[in-house]
């Protein structure tokens, strides 16, 4: 259980990371490959949509991820491998 939460600090802590880098380096020309981000899910302008008549269900998912996430968290990942 501890492992658990062990790895789950250092999978967030190298997402929020990510996410202050990219937002910084996204302003310096040199490192701004960093803040590249691409959106995965379903787009607010089209959610999944389940209609049964009597209730309507809408699905909505969207997680951006950048160059500079995808780095911290593997940095992260060899941090907790090495623990």
């Amino acid at each position: 259980m501890k492992r658990t939460f062990l790895f789950l600090f250092y999978l967030l802590a190298g997402i929020l990371t990510g996410s202050l880098l990219a937002t910084v380096f996204r302003g310096i020309p040199a490192l701004a490959w960093l803040g590249y981000t691409n959106t995965i899910g379903f787009s607010a302008a089209n959610p999944a949509v389940l209609d049964l008549i009597i209730v309507k269900i809408t699905f909505g998912f969207a997680m951006s991820v950048s160059v500079a996430q995808i780095i911290t968290i593997a940095i992260a990942m060899f941090i907790y491998n090495r623990s």
